[in-house]
């Protein structure tokens, strides 16, 4: 087998077949296909795609490219969630409690940010002494003692994943269904979940624009993990503007510290029931409440009681950081400045656009640029309003939190017309626009 017959072939629009993908995988990831060779390949993926079967068996192959994950010592059904990423999406701080309330334990390998998306593993780290980085022994500890644990994904899960993200990033391959699709399913079914809920931004703060974007992704990572045995769903979520109220590492884990103590904004509390509410459909618990709407509406009732904020206690705790963080989010870091950012007019709110706001909160230094810069978790943004409310003019719309003058002006910069006004009334954006359940794929 020979690397320039797969590129042309590929060039030419044929199907890969398994046994092809196993080998530039296996080559490529050995250091013993060249980059220019793999770059080729991905170009002619890039503009040729893929289908289904050629899809899932690159998925696979990178998947298999390095440890799969066994968790049958945790737990007799791994439920894991991925988020696609969102401006304000700390989703996992609130959901993966959430679940680990009801007794399902929760053993999540998760990512950092990069460019405008803040990652789940910052967030964590704004707690002092928390531990991303526990050895496979010390995972399984926490995860059997506190029932949930969140750390870095190992370097031994999928590789080949890793080295060719890093070859699409370079040679304008990235916004490839079928790559993106494998790239982040192949992660997944490494990690060792049985269950996986898909939570697909889209709109101006994410990655998919459009629903159709958004959908046609969704389809192609639930068909992957359908067609490797897995059960699956994917929620179709709208971020054209920020979800819930901060944006900003440590503002992120104060707002999910509320929001366990059912205190949360009502748009993150809502998106949260119901990412959850799947989550334990897949695991089983769903059977006590008649599936899905008895989840929803059980999932709602603990996290208005604030019962699942203990668990996220553990899980801190856990892994070392320090719990009066948590019992008090004020005692997490905090900027030095904070300044109001007021209505300009009178009328309903249009627009808040939440790539704007996120250039801006990435601008006070919440956020990397390139993968070596460090984050301030202090800083960042809280937006206090949602698209369609009515303002007047001098209502307050933001409070900026900065540690220097300079980023500060830079952001308010940004922002200049992150908010856009209507005359006329309009209707509150939708959480969620869809779902694709693999049981109907």
């Amino acid at each position: 087998m020979r690397m320039d017959e797969l590129i042309e072939k590929k060039r030419e629009g044929q199907a890969l077949t398994e046994s092809e993908i196993r080998f530039f995988i296996g080559g490529y990831t050995a250091g013993d296909i060249p980059d220019y060779q793999m770059a080729a390949l991905l170009m002619a993926i890039y503009f040729q795609g893929m289908n289904r079967a050629e899809t899932v068996n690159l998925t696979m192959a990178m998947a298999e490219s390095g440890d799969m994950l066994d968790l049958s010592d945790i737990c007799d059904y791994a439920v894991d969630k991925h988020s696609s990423g969102g401006v304000g999406d700390k989703t996992s701080l609130v959901v993966l409690p959430l679940v680990a309330s009801f007794g399902v334990p929760i053993a999540k390998m998760s990512g950092r940010g990069l460019g405008a998306t803040g990652g789940t593993l910052d967030k964590l780290e704004s707690i002092s002494g928390f531990n991303v980085n526990l050895s496979e022994a010390e995972f399984r500890r926490v995860a059997r003692e506190a029932g949930i644990v969140i750390v870095g994904q190992s370097k031994s899960l999928a590789p080949a994943d890793g080295k060719i993200y890093a070859l699409r990033d370079v040679t304008g391959t990235v916004a490839s269904r079928p790559l993106i699709a494998s790239s982040i399913m192949s992660k997944k079914l490494a990690a060792g979940a049985s269950g996986i809920v898909l939570d697909v931004k889209l709109g101006r703060g994410a990655f998919m624009k459009t629903l159709e974007e958004a959908r046609a992704l969704a389809t192609a990572m639930v068909q992957i993990g359908v067609d490797a045995g897995r059960d699956m769903v994917a929620l179709l979520s709208d971020v054209n503007q920020p979800l819930g109220v901060a944006v900003g590492n440590a503002l992120e884990v104060a707002e999910a510290v509320r929001t366990l103590r059912g205190e949360g904004p009502p748009d993150f509390h809502q998106h949260c029931v119901e990412v959850a509410a799947h989550m334990l459909r897949l695991a089983g618990k769903g059977e006590r409440w008649s599936e899905l709407a008895g989840a929803r509406a059980e999932a709602d009732r603990v996290l208005k009681a604030g019962a699942a904020f203990e668990d996220l206690r553990r899980m801190v705790e856990g892994q070392g950081g320090d719990v009066s963080q948590i019992d008090d989010p004020r005692k997490l870091p905090q900027a030095k400045l904070r300044y109001n950012l007021h209505a300009r007019a009178s009328g309903y709110l249009a627009a808040i656009l939440a790539d704007q706001i996120a250039w801006a909160t990435l601008t006070l230094g919440a956020g990397r640029r390139a993968k070596d810069d460090e984050i301030d978790h202090a800083v960042g943004i809280e937006v206090h309003c949602n698209v369609g409310d009515a303002v007047t003019a001098g209502d307050l719309l933001m409070t900026l939190h900065a540690n220097d003058e300079a980023s500060l002006q830079a952001a308010l910069d940004e922002l200049g017309a992150a908010v856009e006004y209507s005359p006329a009334p309009l209707e509150p954006l939708p959480l969620f626009h869809g779902v694709v359940d693999g049981r109907e794929l």
